[in-house]
């Protein structure tokens, strides 16, 4: 697939086609991170991405609770001195 650079303002871009965006779970405020290896650019999409905003939405729903409660093992009840 090819591309051309195009200027974007006092700087310059390239388009991605929105086939490689979908593949990619990327949309207009992705964040993604850029390297350069071996004389080639590699754009990377940046991990966990939405997560904060689901916590958020999973806490204000009430559905942040733990599934199993703590289970002390034996070393916190015989030993451990609180």
């Amino acid at each position: 697939m090819k591309t051309n650079i195009i200027n974007i303002g006092n700087s310059q871009g390239i388009i991605l086609p929105s086939m490689l965006l979908r593949q990619l779970k990327l949309s207009n405020r992705s964040t993604v991170e850029l390297e350069i290896n071996n004389g080639s650019i590699i754009i990377k999409p940046e991990p966990r991405q939405g997560w904060a905003e689901a916590a958020k939405q999973m806490n204000t729903a009430g559905d942040d609770n733990l599934l199993l409660g703590d289970f002390p093992n034996e070393f916190e009840k015989e030993e451990w001195t609180w």
